[in-house]
């Protein structure tokens, strides 16, 4: 069991690995954090494939065999677990050996094919609510996960389409998913983006990323999901949403104090 009713759950990292170039930095922020607060629990993210960019032209980043190499280094050398996302049930399996958690995309949390091939490894499965689902029907999703045999489940909310290229994030969300008896999560980065508004690359408002990282906790989440990278405006996806590494740590103070005060 990954999750720990003692600690708060963080799942962060860059969006797209891109590189240990890029890896390195934010896994020693994180190790600084885990260092000083032990009351964390940390898993490092990042994906191998964004394999639903907007436009066919964008960068989809590293793909599986590198990115499994930079997990296993990052592993190596800081000594965190990991998650990723999966897109394929063919990938469950060759990424299940490696990393300690597998993240179903918001957009194929109903397929179950690949839902039943995640949970039948040993990993835990972070399953992300569709933008185009409410709360309560993710009870037929981890229903899924379930039989299918998954030893842990999370559920993570990014927010739920309001209009046109607009999220949000409803905070009953939190008590309604966790009624199904798992952990929730909130994906603070994610939430603030501006679907396909920036010319054929999603747009966002990472201002928003501590208040609504803070009401969820607030509200019930178990847990946040957030990308940070050093430089946000050089990164290959989600350039307008991630946080600046550099901010990170006031932020994650900001949240356990959150955190701390609800429990």
């Amino acid at each position: 069991m990954i999750y720990d009713t003692n600690k708060l759950l963080l799942l962060a990292g860059p969006c797209s690995l891109e590189g240990l170039d890029t890896c390195r930095p934010v896994a020693e922020a994180l190790k600084s954090l885990e260092t000083q607060y032990p009351e964390l629990n940390i898993l490092f993210k990042g994906s191998f494939d964004k394999a639903n960019r907007t436009s066919i032209k964008s960068n989809r980043g590293t793909g599986l065999d590198e990115g499994l190499e930079i997990f296993q280094t990052i592993k190596a050398e800081y000594g965190f677990k990991c998650i990723t996302d999966i897109h394929l049930p063919e990938q469950c399996a060759k990424v299940g050996a490696v990393v300690d958690a597998l993240q179903i995309p918001a957009f194929l949390c109903r397929q179950t094919d690949l839902l039943v091939a995640a949970a039948e490894t040993d990993c835990a499965i972070n399953v992300k609510k569709g933008q185009f689902l409410s709360p309560y029907e993710m009870e037929f999703v981890v229903s899924k996960l379930r039989e299918a045999g998954a030893s842990e489940i999370w559920q993570t909310d990014r927010g739920t389409t309001f209009g046109y290229q607009n999220l949000v994030v409803d905070m009953r969300s939190f008590s309604i998913m966790g009624a199904f008896g798992t952990p929730t999560v909130i994906d603070a980065t994610h939430s603030v983006q501006l679907p396909g508004a920036a010319g054929g690359v999603s747009g966002g408002q990472r201002e928003y990323v501590p208040p609504l990282a803070r009401a969820a906790l607030a509200a019930g989440a178990n847990g946040v999901f957030l990308e940070t990278h050093p430089s946000p405006e050089q990164a290959i996806s989600d350039a307008a949403s991630q946080v600046p590494l550099s901010e990170l740590q006031e932020l994650v103070e900001s949240l356990l104090k959150v955190w701390k005060a609800v429990q």
